[in-house]
């Protein structure tokens, strides 16, 4: 269903860095670094868009922590991308 393609895409398009991948389990998993609205908006598009195929039935989200003075001064990454 290239949601890893279609996702590197939308993290491009609205500027967060980290990166996806599929698991053994058949879901996927990643990191999204960037500023709280930008993570916020890349959080809405993976749970109510993903790629044109696929069907999300849950999403999970956790250790959440955004790029400014009062969570991380510095990104891990400078790009996003496929693992």
């Amino acid at each position: 269903v290239c949601f890893r393609m279609y996702t590197e895409g939308e993290a491009k398009k609205i500027g967060v860095v980290g990166w996806v991948k599929n698991t053994s389990k058949g879901t996927v998993t990643g990191q999204v670094q960037g500023p709280e609205e930008k993570v916020d908006s890349m959080m809405s598009w993976l749970c109510k868009v993903g790629s044109p195929s696929s069907r999300i039935d849950r999403t999970n989200f956790s250790n959440e922590k955004f790029s400014n003075e009062k969570f991380i001064s510095k990104l891990d990454y400078s790009d996003f991308s496929i693992r």
